[in-house]
């Protein structure tokens, strides 16, 4: 497994994270400004790193895959697709594609604004801010809902399995499809609930975390529909890198999801939409709702190297 890849994909959750979606301007040049700074990266981090040595900092850089040819017209991640918009009544999740995106993330806000800064500087005139959005650490790891967030996640030397291209396609070898989409919760609703009905949602306890057993979850169970097999019976993973975001009007999830082929967000998505054979879909879609949605391509950091 090729290990140049960027530290953002596979690092353990930050305290802060800035989210930045930008999308190219029509200015002359503005190919050329993007990429120079996208291989410009990987010695920015390093030269922040070393201001910051405590700060735990890390990125990830993102291509949009309707923007990718654009930087990379003689060729392209084997898999890289549009993000699959569904629809099934009141349970969406739209396509909002953007040309790149920018997670910065620290254990100090400080060393994300330092970098989102020179981002932004960079990219001015050659790209426009879509939004910006400021992720944090809630609580001991929990969404907003109240749960803890992520407890499916591979470990160790598996977190490199699931989310980085292999040999399969070499040329992009250590890099990663990554899916964006940003919920948005009905916290008044989630909290008339009642906390079995809250546990029921999920198919996990709330305070301490245990999953229910199998033959105990409602078909609905936000942990039934994420929870897919193959048919050889191995589990289909993603690694999520996932962020509470809020502010006095707004609260939900930055989510976010890596993996080395995209079609096992696509089949997580899909069952929690539109559910399975019986019409089996999340519940917890009842209480929060994705307003965006994007696919990028993370490529490594020797990639971004070379557009320079």
């Amino acid at each position: 497994m090729a290990q140049d890849y960027q530290s953002g994909v596979i690092a353990e959750s930050n305290r802060d994270a800035i989210f930045l979606s930008f999308n190219q301007t029509h200015q002359p040049g503005a190919v050329e400004i993007i990429k120079q700074l996208l291989a410009s990266l990987p010695q920015r981090i390093s030269a922040l790193r070393q201001r910051l040595p405590e700060a735990q900092l890390h990125l990830t850089a993102a291509i949009g895959s309707a923007y990718w040819d654009r930087i990379s017209p003689e060729a392209r991640p084997a898999l890289l697709r549009p993000f699959p918009a569904l629809e099934r009544g009141e349970r969406v999740a739209p396509s909002t594609p953007t040309d790149l995106l920018f997670i910065v993330r620290a254990d100090q806000y400080d060393a994300c604004f330092e970098l989102s800064g020179e981002i932004n500087q960079a990219l001015q005139g050659a790209a426009e801010l879509v939004e910006e959005v400021h992720g944090f650490r809630y609580l001991d790891m929990r969404d907003m809902t109240g749960f803890v967030d992520g407890t499916e996640n591979p470990q160790g030397d598996d977190r490199l399995e699931v989310a980085l291209v292999g040999e399969e396609d070499p040329d992009f070898a250590g890099g990663s499809y990554l899916h964006l989409q940003r919920y948005e919760h009905d916290l008044e609703a989630w909290n008339r609930q009642s906390l079995k009905e809250q546990e029921d949602t999920y198919g996990r306890t709330k305070a301490d975390n245990i999953e229910y057993p199998g033959a105990e979850k409602s078909p609905h169970a936000h942990t039934k529909r994420t929870s897919l097999k193959r048919p050889d019976g191995s589990s289909i993973e993603i690694l999520r890198q996932s962020m509470p975001y809020g502010d006095s009007v707004r609260k939900g999830l930055m989510f976010v999801s890596l993996c080395r082929t995209p079609e096992n967000f696509e089949l997580m998505l899909k069952s929690m939409v539109e559910g399975d054979e019986q019409g089996h879909a999340d519940r917890l879609l009842q209480f929060t709702r994705a307003v965006t949605g994007a696919a990028f391509f993370v490529p490594s950091n020797s990639w971004l190297r070379r557009l320079a």
